[in-house]
This record gives C-alpha cells, structure tokens and sequence, in this order.
C-alpha cells in the first residue's frame, strides 16, 4: 500500500498539486465555522477532475448549530479550544455553493460512536492506576471521564452523530465505484 498512498502531516491551506482522492477523518471540526468555505473550495481545488473525497465529520444537529456556532461549551472550553462541530446540512450548502463537487453517498453512524465511546471510558477507568502513576491528577481523570461521557450521550441522544460524505468532482459523478451501496 505504501506505493499507493501517501500520507501528509500538513495543513490543508499549504497543501498543492492535484490528487486522485482526499480523506479528512474528524480533522473539519478544527477548522471552524468561518474556514468552512475555504477549507472546502481548497479541497475541491486540489482534486483532478474525476477525483472523489471523503470526510469523515463529528456533526451537529442542524436545529442546533446556530445556537453552538454562538457559544462554547464543555469540549470547546476544556478538550479542543476553537473547536467547531458543523452540520451536515450546512458542509453540504457550502460545497454546493463554492466548489463543482457534488453529494455521491452519505453515512451518519453516531449511534456506532457511542459505544466506541463507552468503551474507551472502560479503558480509560482501567488504566487510572496506571496514569496516576505517570503523574495525571484526579482533576484530569476526571475531566476526561466527563468528556467521554458526555460525547456518549450526546450521541445516544443524537444531538451529535459521526457523518461520512463521498463528495465527487463532476467527471467522477458518472464513474463506477468499486463496492456496494445500500439506499
């Protein structure tokens, strides 16, 4: 694989040259809600003509986001500082809007995020003895054991899901795909 793939360690702004595919896992939300526009036209600019992206995004609902693009809460305040989460409904207008890629196939599997997430507080609890020792406080154990299990509710309760969106240049509309896709 490794004569097939290359990975960067960049940021998307720096990136140039044109690629087959681009994939961004759970990377959109640092960008933040004013960057949406950039972020997506620099992608769709990087992509050949038939090229395809996938994004793998930590969502939030839509009747929500302008209320969150206004505040900050627990995770923007104690985890990830101008962190963002975006709706899909707003990722969507904006790649419509500035670039020429379009909606191939959309998954949302928040529900599947929940259980990851209670089982890494399983892990995490387990591990305590241990990150007590390489020096981690009660303060930062529990700060953390709040978070994963506040971002498990969140999506048991759908507030907040995981999106994946194939999103195709126009010259990779018409092309097949390898694979199966259930409507």
């Amino acid at each position: 694989m490794q004569d097939r793939v290359t990975l960067l360690l960049k940021d998307y702004r720096d990136l140039t040259g044109e690629y087959d595919k681009l994939v961004s896992i759970e990377m959109i939300e640092a960008v933040g809600h004013r960057f949406l526009p950039t972020y997506f036209k620099q992608c769709a600019h990087l992509l050949k003509s038939n090229g395809l992206m996938l994004i793998q995004a930590i969502t939030i609902r839509e009747q929500r986001y302008e209320q969150a693009k206004r505040g900050v809460d627990f995770i923007q305040r104690y985890i990830f500082p101008g962190g963002a989460l975006p709706c899909v409904q707003k990722m969507l207008e904006v790649v419509s809007r500035d670039t020429d890629m379009n909606l191939l196939h959309m998954e949302d599997f928040g529900l599947h995020y929940a259980r990851t997430l209670r089982l890494w507080h399983e892990n995490f609890r387990r591990a305590h003895g241990r990150l007590s020792e390489l020096g981690y406080d009660d303060y930062f154990l529990r700060l953390w054991e709040f978070y994963l299990c506040y971002c498990e509710g969140g999506f048991l309760e759908r507030t907040i899901g995981t999106a994946q969106l194939l999103l195709a240049k126009p010259a990779a509309m018409t092309a097949p795909l390898l694979g199966r896709f259930d409507a």
